[in-house]
This record gives C-alpha cells, sequence and structure tokens, in this order.
C-alpha cells in the first residue's frame, strides 16, 4: 500500500525524496540545431558582419542617371534566357534577383538580397531562407515563397536540361509560410548547396501561370530585379531602364551598384563592324579579344587625344580552358591516341609572335592563371587521391608534368611531328600518297571545325596547315552565333571552339562540363562528351571539399586527369582583360578580388555633358 507525501505531510512525517542524478551537459550540446545569418561562405568567415552598409569596393554616394550602351554579338529571338529554345537577348539577367548575391572580393560568400537571411545546420542538410518582407516584383506584387517554389520546380521542368543536372542534389522544396521557404538536400556533404539554390534567379508565379515557359517569347516578362525591359527590336536592340521604385535599391549589397538609368545592349554581327561603331561613339565600352587589333586599330584620334581610354586590366581568376574542343562522340576522336597526336599540331609559339603581338600565355590547365592549376608532379594530398585510381590512369601522369610540344626548341617541330605520327600510326591510321587513312577500311582522317567569329579563321588556318603535315583535312565552316549555339548544345559538330570560365571556389558546376552523366545531357557544357569514371568520382571528390585547402588539392587531381586525357588542343589565355571606353564614367578606387564590374562604374555628367556621351 503506497503512502501519499501529502499524508505523511499531514502525520508530520518526513517524505524519503531522493535526489535526482546530475546529467553532465556539454556545452556543444547547448549550441543552436541551426545557424540563422545574414550570409553565408562556403569556407571560412564572411567579410562583412550584419550591420555592414556597403561592399568596400563600390562607391556608395556615385550619382544615378545617364545611359549605358554595349555591344553585343547577340542577334536574339527570345526573351526567356533559361530554355534551350532560341537566342536570348543580352542583359536579361538584369531584370532577375536572386535570393542572395555573391560579394567580389571574397572567394566564395554570399549575402542576403531577397532572402532577409538563411538559416542552415552545420552538416548543411538543408536550408531555410527568411524572405524580406518588403521584397516585390516589378508590378508591385509581393514576392513569396511560393514564388521561390514555382521558379525552382520550372527550371527542373520547363527550363534547359542543365538545371536538372545543377539541382540535382535537391531532394524537396517547399514553402513553410508565405516569407519561408525550405530546401532540403540528399545525402551527402552538401556545403555548396545552401549556395547553389541561393543564386536561383526568381520569378513571379501569378506572371507565369498559364504561359508556356518552353517556348520562345517576346512578351515583356515581368522581372524581379533593379532593371525591366522598356523595349527592344528582335535581333537588332534591346533597352533597359532603372526600376523607379525598386524595393532593394538601398540594400548593403545594391548600394552603390545599378548606377544607370538605362542600358542599351545593340547587335552587330560582324567584330570589325562591331569595332568601328565603338570608335564613332554609337556604344561606350568593349573589351578586346584581338591582341592585333589591340596593338594596331586603336591608334584613332579619340585614343590619342584621351576621350577613348584604353587599359589591361589584369585579374586573379581562374582562366578556365580556352580550346579547340573534340567531339570524343565521333569515332575519329574516341582514341585517346588520336587525341594527343592532334595536340601537336597547334604551333603556339609562331602564332603568339606573328599574329598575337606576344600577347598571350599557353593555356595548359582547365584552371589557368590560379593555385588550382596542376603543374609538376602530383605531390601530397593530390598524389594520395590520384593513387587510388592508379590503375585507370596512364603511368606518365605520376611521372611527368603536365606539357605541351614547344616548336622553339631545338628539332621542336620534326619532334613533335614524328611523335603525333607514331601515335596515329598506333591508333591505326597510316599515311597514302600523303593523305592519313584508317589502315583497315582506308577512309581518309576528315574532319570539320565550326566557329562563329571571322577572327578566329585565320588562326584556325595555321591549325589546318599544320594538320596537313600529319596527312590530315580540316574543313573549317563559319556559321552565325543563332547556329553555332544550336549545334553545340545538340552535340553537331566534329570540333568548335569554347571557353569554360571557372570560378575561385569550383563545385557543382563541374559535373555539368565533364561528367559521363552530362555527356548524354544536350544543353551541358560537356561538349567533348567526356565519359570517365574516374573524373565522375573527382567531381564529387571537389564537391564535398570541406576544407579551401582540400579544395584545391582535389581541384588539382581534377585538372590533371582532365589534361592527360587530351580532350582538347589547349590554346591561351590573357590573364586579364582589354578594355576601351569613352572617358564618361567614374569608377571605385578599388579593384575587388574578382575584378571591375561595370555595373559598379557610373555615368559622371560633367564628363558625360563635354563628350555629349552617356545621357547627360
Amino acid at each position: 500500500m503506497t503512502v501519499s507525501t501529502a499524508a505523511m505531510a499531514q502525520n508530520g512525517d518526513k517524505p524519503d525524496i531522493t535526489a535526482a542524478p546530475t546529467v553532465r551537459v556539454d556545452e556543444e550540446q547547448l549550441k543552436p540545431l541551426t545557424t540563422v545569418s545574414h550570409g553565408i561562405s562556403l569556407y571560412g568567415d564572411l567579410k562583412y558582419g550584419p550591420d555592414f552598409r556597403h561592399f568596400d569596393y563600390v562607391n556608395p554616394d556615385a550619382p544615378k542617371g545617364g545611359t549605358l550602351v554595349q555591344g553585343s554579338i547577340v542577334a536574339f529571338d527570345t526573351l526567356n534566357p533559361y530554355t534551350l529554345k532560341g537566342t536570348a537577348a543580352s542583359g536579361l539577367g538584369l531584370i532577375y534577383d536572386s535570393l542572395m548575391v555573391s560579394s567580389a572580393d571574397e572567394p566564395s560568400s554570399l549575402y542576403g538580397l531577397i532572402a532577409r537571411s538563411i538559416e542552415y545546420p552545420a552538416d548543411r542538410s538543408f536550408a531555410i531562407f527568411h524572405l524580406d518582407p518588403r521584397a516585390r516584383f516589378q508590378d508591385g506584387t509581393d514576392i513569396t515563397a511560393e514564388d521561390v517554389v514555382f521558379s525552382f520546380n520550372i527550371l527542373i521542368e520547363k527550363g534547359s536540361p542543365v538545371y536538372r543536372q545543377y539541382y540535382a542534389q535537391v531532394e524537396k522544396v517547399e514553402a513553410i509560410d508565405d516569407l519561408t521557404v525550405r530546401f532540403d538536400f540528399k545525402p551527402g556533404n552538401n556545403r555548396e548547396m545552401p549556395m547553389i539554390v541561393a543564386e536561383l534567379a526568381i520569378m513571379p508565379k501569378h506572371y507565369w501561370e498559364g504561359r508556356d515557359f518552353s517556348k520562345t517569347t517576346f512578351d515583356i516578362p515581368v522581372g524581379s530585379g533593379a532593371y525591366k525591359i522598356r523595349d527592344f527590336e528582335s535581333g537588332r536592340r534591346i533597352t533597359y531602364e532603372r526600376v523607379k521604385d525598386y524595393w532593394a535599391e538601398d540594400l548593403p549589397v545594391n548600394r552603390g551598384s545599378n548606377n544607370y538609368n538605362t542600358l542599351r545592349f545593340d547587335t552587330y554581327l560582324d567584330p570589325d563592324v562591331q569595332r568601328q561603331a565603338f570608335f564613332a561613339g554609337e556604344y561606350m565600352i568593349r573589351s578586346e579579344h584581338s591582341s592585333r587589333e589591340w596593338s594596331t586599330a586603336y591608334n584613332t584620334p579619340a585614343v590619342q587625344n584621351g576621350q577613348i581610354k584604353k587599359e589591361f586590366l589584369p585579374d586573379n581568376l581562374p582562366n578556365g580552358m580556352q580550346a579547340y574542343v573534340f567531339n570524343t562522340r565521333k569515332p575519329q576522336f574516341a582514341d585517346i591516341r588520336v587525341r594527343e597526336a592532334l595536340q601537336y599540331a597547334f604551333d603556339f609559339e609562331w602564332l603568339n609572335r606573328a599574329m598575337f603581338y606576344g600577347a598571350y600565355k599557353r593555356n595548359v590547365s582547365y584552371f589557368a592563371n590560379s593555385e588550382l592549376a596542376a603543374t609538376g608532379v602530383p605531390q601530397g594530398e593530390e598524389l594520395d587521391i590520384l593513387k587510388g585510381f592508379r590503375s585507370q590512369l596512364p603511368p606518365e601522369l605520376f611521372t611527368q608534368p603536365p606539357q605541351l610540344p614547344n616548336f622553339d626548341a631545338p628539332n621542336g617541330r620534326r619532334e613533335a611531328l614524328r611523335h603525333s605520327m607514331q601515335l596515329l600510326q598506333d591508333a591505326g591510321w597510316e599515311l597514302r600518297n600523303m593523305q592519313l587513312v584508317n589502315s583497315k577500311t582506308g577512309e581518309p582522317f576528315r574532319f570539320e571545325l565550326i566557329i562563329r567569329q571571322p577572327g578566329l579563321e585565320k588562326i584556325a588556318l595555321v591549325l589546318k596547315a599544320r594538320l596537313r603535315q600529319l596527312g590530315v583535312t580540316m574543313d573549317i565552316r563559319l556559321i552565325d552565333t543563332g547556329q553555332w549555339v544550336n549545334r553545340i548544345q545538340a552535340y553537331d559538330f566534329d570540333m568548335t571552339t569554347f571557353w569554360w570560365t571557372q570560378s575561385l571556389s569550383p563545385g557543382n558546376e563541374q559535373r555539368i562540363f565533364w561528367s559521363s552523366e552530362a555527356a548524354d545531357q544536350p544543353g551541358s557544357r560537356n561538349f567533348a562528351g567526356i565519359k570517365s569514371p574516374v573524373i565522375d568520382e573527382l567531381i564529387d571528390l571537389v564537391v564535398d571539399a570541406d576544407s579551401r585547402e582540400s579544395l584545391v588539392q582535389r581541384v588539382r587531381a581534377l585538372d590533371r586527369v582532365l589534361q592527360w586525357g587530351f580532350y582538347v588542343i589547349p590554346q591561351y589565355y590573357l590573364g586579364g582583360d582589354r578594355m576601351a571606353y569613352w572617358d564618361v564614367f567614374g569608377r571605385p578606387d578599388v579593384v575587388p578580388l574578382k575584378g571591375s564590374s561595370v555595373m559598379t562604374w557610373w555615368i559622371d555628367p560633367e564628363k558625360s555633358r563635354q563628350l555629349r556621351k552617356g545621357g547627360y
């Protein structure tokens, strides 16, 4: 029989109370389960605190006004940049904002825009975005969590197939309430995934419902960004105007940016005509890609008297890989020995002297101009990674540094041609009457290079002549940009030119560039058709890196394996930007890590009036 404590107290007896055991609580257990922050970084701390007023590389007091006119080579036929159909107009990214935006003076950090804050656990297995209640679309409608969910789903369902691959690690997205949206990620190391979805362009559900997102369109869309489309002429020009009541104009991430009242892109299909239009003052700023023209064509009165400024602006960014790309889906390029042999036909040294005025460096790495590039022989963590794939890799990868032929070396050209011929013979090709043919079928070795810029033809003719010495026939076909885009997206080519640009923190986009899955996905950037289990695993390692030091070593391992796959004929890189502009601009004093952006410049009213350019 049990006696209650109350009864015991009435009888004057004291209850027998046993103290509960003390449970030790580790301080780690008391930490919040999630981090809630104004920003997020891939590794390390954020540079800017929650109360920052503006980025260090902008002028927060820059005047707003004027008109920026730029040249474009895009003869567009759609105002939707997110599908495979059509050629999108230049500048469409101006009309859409994302949940967060990156800073230009940190390798990989994002700060809130549409999302006021981000919430995530230590393992980054999910991310919750808390939207700014002031956020509005350009028609004044509130931006809600449903719009974020819609934007994600429409890209997956109706957008370019690239998005399905890029967001493949997203397991679920849901609106918790009007201002809260949650992304759940598939199991694995998901350090980058919150940042990937944070850069999602936000589109209005109420506008696109009832419209076919997958089709080309000339209906002016409702955007979420600082600029909206004012007017356009199909294939010729498009004009954007700054949204006068843009809700986010004074947010820290925007202060000192978006300084032009109007931006216009004029289309010029011929690069020479485009350059002459610049000299005539038809547009105001250009990046010059021809070293010959940079050295010879800018000796004009406007340059001499200072009305046009001409500068080389070095950068600290990975230059990526600019190259002639083998489509390894084609039988003649399926053999690695053939691809290596044809690399030896590119005489960079002669081209750099005779045509480039010594301006370029030879591009060997897919991450040139950065610490990410694989050089020398593998060491340390990179070597440890590669040892796990030793049986699937060429032995030379471990003992020889990546290198390309040097025709200027003693007997360099002769040795290169001899090496190429030996590789081609080993691959089953032989010379008959100065024509390289398949030893079994007698079929000549012939392929087509497609290019879209006339200036590239002169360079390709040098490659054509060197290939001819091997008995290989290369036909050069110049096509317009629209045709070129359609053909490379469908992988309907033998060889083309392409430039894969890279960031300081490579990650999920490497799957779109090099993975086996992407090789069969129309619209991906795996134009070479690379299908390598080793590369697939190395990409996963890059994505899973949990520190900057580990990321660098893993990217170097990936770079080295790509180089030894001979998927391209590397060309060259500059390590900066040749910039010419009419002297109507003001610019911030600070140039950030990722380089200067014209969107942080502004039109100087006095200079504009003096030159009668720039809208004042």
